[in-house]
């Protein structure tokens, strides 16, 4: 895979980090509601700090077990293609289900790291990373390589799972982060209430779109 093609994945990985991070629904309300209510800034800090670990291991929790899956790299179409197919899938559920779960409701706002991770897994966000993921494991290569190869191919797709979630969770963070601390500073909790955008829809059409390239990058 060329220079320009790996930078634009890597870009790419950014872009959907920031993506989340804009979108209220992975969370960065809830940091600026515990500063209210705290009546201190670093509660500010120390929620997205929480929210950031429960998003890292629900991107975890989706990439890693491609990790394994690259060892089968004479079925790297059909594995390119299951993913769009799951991504795509994901997005039409969410897009004609529109409630969010209860479960998420039921979570004591201190548990912010497990509602984290529970939203972020229930959103699928996780799956708008696995074709990028795909692009980037250099699966190609160790389809020609052989089994030593394939090997190789395992090893390094875990690393670079890794360090997938943590660039998107940190532009998550960063982004979500910008948006809660010009809110908690400037414009208030009243603001949440009545300035509150919904991407639900946005989102839905998002992961289909992701799992269509997908399929479609496969051929």
């Amino acid at each position: 895979m060329d220079e320009p093609s790996v930078a634009a994945l890597w870009w790419a990985v950014i872009a959907s980090g920031v993506f989340h991070g804009v979108n209220p629904g992975m969370g960065w309300p809830l940091s600026v509601s515990a500063a209210l209510m705290e009546g201190r800034r670093a509660a500010l800090g120390k929620a997205l700090l929480l929210l950031a670990l429960g998003h890292f291991l629900a991107m975890s929790a989706i990439l890693l077990p491609f990790t394994m899956i690259f060892a089968l790299v004479d079925w790297q179409r059909e594995i390119r293609i299951g993913a769009g197919v799951l991504v795509i899938a994901a997005g039409l559920y969410l897009l004609i289900n529109r409630r969010h779960p209860r479960a998420l409701a039921r979570i004591k706002p201190t548990r912010l790291a497990l509602w984290s991770f529970l939203a972020a897994m229930a959103h699928g966000a996780g799956l708008m990373l696995l074709p990028i993921y795909l692009g980037l494991c250099g699966i190609d290569e160790a389809e020609a390589g052989g089994h030593r190869a394939a090997a190789d191919l395992m090893l390094s797709s875990l690393d670079i799972s890794l360090t997938v979630a943590l660039v998107h969770t940190a532009a998550m963070t960063l982004s979500g982060g910008a948006i809660a601390f010009g809110v908690y500073t400037w414009l208030g909790l009243k603001f949440l209430s009545k300035a509150w955008f919904n991407m639900d829809v946005l989102w839905s059409l998002s992961l289909v779109t992701v799992g269509t390239l997908a399929i479609w990058m496969a051929y």
